[in-house]
């Protein structure tokens, strides 16, 4: 091989190295969606007080759905974190400001529910300042959380959040309440199988990003995940009453 072939191909292995380098620099985080990857960092899991249990909604705000979730939660005296979309909240303005006159936490999702995997480190950053200056000037409060759409966080995704002052939390138990055939029951023993004391709760107060009225399944499980807590001797609330530790 001559000296200029030796020295195109060094340069050419450099530059794919640099190119693989920032690509597992963008994809790495989203390990963190696997739960035992996941459950070994507390704040990214969103572990906190071990007599606690944070329960928190995706997708919202939906007219058909999140007023029953916010009547159902204030007959349990409930308080909870939703983890709105942009877009969502664009079509409900309204919605969004009365989920937190009524004492809930409000968080960012996304603007559209696209796995930040497919953008961008500088689109993921628009996307979330976007999606947390709609929520804070519809609502009057500035969010603090930041979940990414399918709980995948790429490495822009997660320095966005950083800078923009979110801190970025998933969950350590899921109702998978999304699914068509979900009920009220299969979304507490799926609960079940995660980790509730001390953990984190997903489900979601709209199905404008799954199966159509798979809302029903999560709304009903409420009273019996409030059941079961209260075996468990679990209080629940809002990540905010959670005692995250900080990352």
């Amino acid at each position: 091989m001559s000296r200029r072939a030796t020295g195109a191909w060094a340069l050419g292995a450099t530059v794919a190295g640099v190119g693989v380098g920032l690509a597992a620099r963008h994809a790495l985080p989203a390990l963190t969606g696997v739960s035992f990857v996941r459950d070994h960092l507390p704040s990214i899991a969103g572990i906190g007080a071990p007599d606690h249990t944070a329960i928190t909604f995706d997708d919202g705000p939906d007219p058909a759905s999140t007023p029953a979730f916010l009547e159902a939660l204030d007959a349990l005296g409930w308080k909870a974190t939703f983890f709105m979309l942009g877009s969502m909240v664009d079509a409900s303005p309204g919605l969004a400001a009365e989920v937190v006159a009524a004492g809930h936490e409000v968080g960012v999702h996304a603007y559209e529910h696209t796995s930040m995997l497919r953008r961008s480190a500088r689109s993921a950053r628009a996307d979330i300042a976007r999606t947390t200056d709609r929520i804070a000037n519809v609502t009057g409060v500035e969010p603090v959380w930041f979940r990414p759409p399918y709980g995948i966080v790429s490495g822009g995704a997660l320095r966005a959040a950083r800078e923009l002052e979110l801190r970025t939390v998933l969950w350590t138990a899921w109702g998978r309440d999304w699914r068509p055939v979900a009920t009220p029951e299969t979304v507490v023993a799926d609960l079940r199988k995660g980790r509730l004391a001390g953990g984190t709760v997903l489900l979601h107060d709209s199905d404008c990003t799954s199966a159509p009225g798979s809302w029903r399944s999560a709304l009903g499980a409420l009273p019996l995940i409030a059941d079961e807590l209260a075996a468990q001797g679990l209080t629940a609330g809002p990540l905010g009453a959670h005692a995250i530790p900080a990352s």
